[in-house]
């Protein structure tokens, strides 16, 4: 997919020139950057005390980390057996 950027003319030099090093193209540099921002992103967010929370989530308990294991599809049709009898 195509996509126009307007970047300073010398920060472009010096990606051209991270490209060449690397012996890679302009757009394979920037996407390599750019899928490193989002993976950065997606880093779970934590909270360093529940004063930066409000009072509603705070209220919120979790019973503890989450099981590895765990069968998602198993517990929701354990759900809908005992909610409608299946």
């Amino acid at each position: 997919m195509k996509l126009t950027l307007n970047i300073e003319p010398a920060l472009i030099g010096q990606i051209k020139e991270l490209a060449k090093k690397k012996n890679a193209s302009l757009s394979k540099v920037t996407e390599a950057l750019y899928k490193k921002a989002v993976e950065n992103e997606k880093e779970p967010f934590r909270v360093k005390s529940l004063e930066e929370l409000s009072d509603f989530v705070a209220n919120i308990t979790i019973s503890g980390d989450p099981v590895l294991d765990f069968d998602h599809k198993a517990e929701y049709h354990k759900h809908l057996e005992e909610k409608y009898g299946y």
